[in-house]
């Protein structure tokens, strides 16, 4: 019976989702591999500045490779929060000043001075999904990504 009921599922839905890749030829590199990129998103963590400069949702591709750029002008001790979106990625790895992380999951980062974090991974879980400086109300203090 369940199995009957999973292929009347699939049957209604069209079949299973799945992520599709920007290029066809991901060759030896498979999803990370440079036709797969898109755009890097650039976010900017400075005291009374805007989180990011751009239209909102970000939008995303399931099953692309992207980078979030993150800087940080040293201006306040601030920290950029998104465990949702977070979990609706794989990260490849976090790079901090220069430093690689193979980090398994995040939570948050915070930055107590001027610094520089590029975090590279692929788009996975369907979904809106918020990074916002935590303790702020404002709409300048939150960058919006959907991943389609």
């Amino acid at each position: 019976m369940k199995k009957l009921a999973f292929a009347l599922a699939l049957g209604l839905t069209g079949g299973p989702v799945m992520a599709a890749p920007l290029c066809d030829d991901l060759g030896f590199a498979g999803l990370l591999a440079r036709c797969n990129r898109g755009e890097p998103v650039v976010l900017t963590l400075a005291s009374g500045q805007p989180l990011f400069d751009g239209e909102q949702p970000v939008e995303l591709q399931s099953g692309a490779y992207y980078v979030l750029d993150m800087t940080a002008d040293g201006s306040a001790e601030l920290a950029l929060v998104g465990p949702e979106f977070f979990r609706a990625i794989w990260i490849n790895e976090v790079v901090i000043n220069d430093i690689e992380v193979r980090a398994m999951a995040l939570d948050s980062l915070e930055f107590d001075a001027a610094g520089q974090v590029r975090l590279s991974f692929i788009a996975i879980k369907p979904g809106t999904y918020e990074l916002r400086i935590p303790g702020t109300t404002s709409d300048n203090q939150r960058v919006q990504i959907a991943i389609r």
